[in-house]
């Protein structure tokens, strides 16, 4: 498969550079999103040599190598023997792949960081390293970085595009229209995007074949998967339920997560745990519902309100159709030309929480009640810029009124910088509103 350039190789650069062999590197993700892949290039690009040992299917011997690090001579002659690669001071690195699966190896870190003699990378999902390592001693001497699914930048480079999103960038930061015939073709450019997704695998399928029922298939592999992932996380079934049911959840209309819709006789307090291991696994994103709209919105997180999103609005469009035995070269047409049936807001909504995810903002919503009727209003997303607060609605048309817009100005109006409309329609100014296109979110 094709190694994509991708962004997080700059923070490996980084970390290489400043930690200088006093900190471990844990690069933590959901599985598929391309952990393995780039750490290995970064290894053969930056390293004299490397050594990749892949837990998941290492030998019994190797794996219980790190059952005794008092003699690190031995440790490193065994391992230079077993993948006949020749180690050099500071100018090596050993890459602990899948390191969730070796609770020995993930303890050893302290030991071999402070021989710094070679790097360490580790990779691995959170989840998996919380679960299998409760009983082992963490090592405080890494740095940790998330990998997400490639972003819409990192996309259209896999398609051979760096000119776009530069333009992109400046026209956000000029605040000018492009017309309406460049904005369709930003859309429909976008648009593939969301229907193909950041997996690597994915895209890497649609290079491959341009066929939209291969990459179908390549994303229900990683549905499953994740499936398989989530009975991990909660062998009753109920993450796995909460899951499958996140498409569903977002059609009907917005509003948090109704856990009883999902699973029977469960309400939202009973899951917290599960809930609090799904967001650790990072196959899904958890949007909470904020208390009280400021700078600091995690001191008010509420717990027991929030909604999901999955990590890959790819995946989001397979889940979507996925009672169908493959979603047929019609369905993603229709999806493209946005000619099909259906209100598809909430998959707008996938893609932003998505890409606010990718640009570092955790995800917050707040709901209130109408002054005037039994109506709530709802803010999509809450994001903090410069001490203030930012709403944002999506909504997959354009739209030029905004009442729950207006209504949370109403009453946070000293709180707020910015207002964003997200929608399908080219850059403007609806009085003190952007109404801003999609595919510009990710310069927020």
């Amino acid at each position: 498969m094709t190694t994509f350039n991708r962004k997080i190789y700059n923070e490996l650069l980084h970390w290489k550079q400043t930690a200088d062999g006093k900190r471990a590197l844990l690069l933590k993700g959901a599985r598929r999103v391309g952990k393995s892949t780039i750490v290995e290039a970064f290894a053969r690009n930056e390293y004299q040599s490397y050594i990749l040992i892949d837990f998941s299917r290492a030998s019994r011997q190797t794996i219980d190598l790190f059952n005794d690090v008092s003699d690190l001579d031995f440790l490193f002659l065994q391992l230079q023997m077993i993948y006949k690669v020749e180690l050099h001071a500071r100018k090596s690195v050993i890459i602990f792949d899948e390191v969730q699966l070796a609770p020995p190896a993930r303890q050893a870190i302290k030991h071999l960081v402070a021989d710094r003699r070679y790097d360490y990378i580790e990779t691995g999902s959170l989840i998996g390293i919380r679960k299998f390592t409760e009983k082992i001693v963490i090592p405080s001497e890494e740095t940790i970085i998330e990998m997400h699914p490639m972003d819409y930048e990192e996309f259209r480079w896999a398609l051979g595009d760096t000119v776009s999103i530069p333009l992109l960038k400046k026209s956000f930061e000029k605040r000018q229209p492009m017309g309406d015939a460049v904005c369709r073709k930003m859309l429909r450019d976008y648009r593939l995007y969301m229907l193909i997704g950041g997996m690597p695998q994915a895209v890497n399928e649609y290079l491959e074949s341009n066929h939209f029922v291969r990459v179908d298939e390549v994303k229900r592999t990683i549905l499953s998967l994740y499936d398989a992932d989530m009975r991990k996380i909660d062998a009753t079934g109920r993450a796995s339920m909460m899951f499958s049911n996140v498409a569903a959840q977002l059609s009907h209309g917005g509003g948090r997560f109704q856990v009883s819709n999902a699973i029977d006789y469960q309400r939202a307090e009973n899951i917290l745990p599960v809930l609090e291991d799904m967001k650790a696994s990072m196959m899904v994103n958890v949007a909470h519902h904020c208390d009280d709209p400021n700078v600091g919105m995690s001191l008010t997180k509420n717990l027991k309100k929030f909604k999901l999103y999955l990590n890959d609005t790819g995946l989001f469009v397979t889940q979507i159709f996925r009672d169908k035995r493959a979603v047929d070269n019609v369905i993603y047409e229709k999806l493209l030309r946005d000619k099909l049936e259906a209100n598809l807001g909430y998959l707008f909504e996938n893609v932003v929480a998505q890409t606010l995810r990718a640009i570092g903002d955790d995800l917050f919503y707040y709901t209130f009640p109408s002054d005037t009727s039994n109506h709530h209003y709802e803010i999509d997303f809450l994001i903090s810029r410069d001490n203030k607060i930012c709403p944002l609605e999506v909504k997959s048309g354009g739209y030029n009124t905004h009442p729950s817009l207006d209504a949370f100005a109403g009453k946070f109006s000293s709180r707020i910088k910015d207002k964003y409309l997200i929608c399908t329609k080219d850059w403007q100014k609806d009085k003190d509103v952007t109404l801003l296109p999609v595919y510009l979110a990710q310069f927020l």
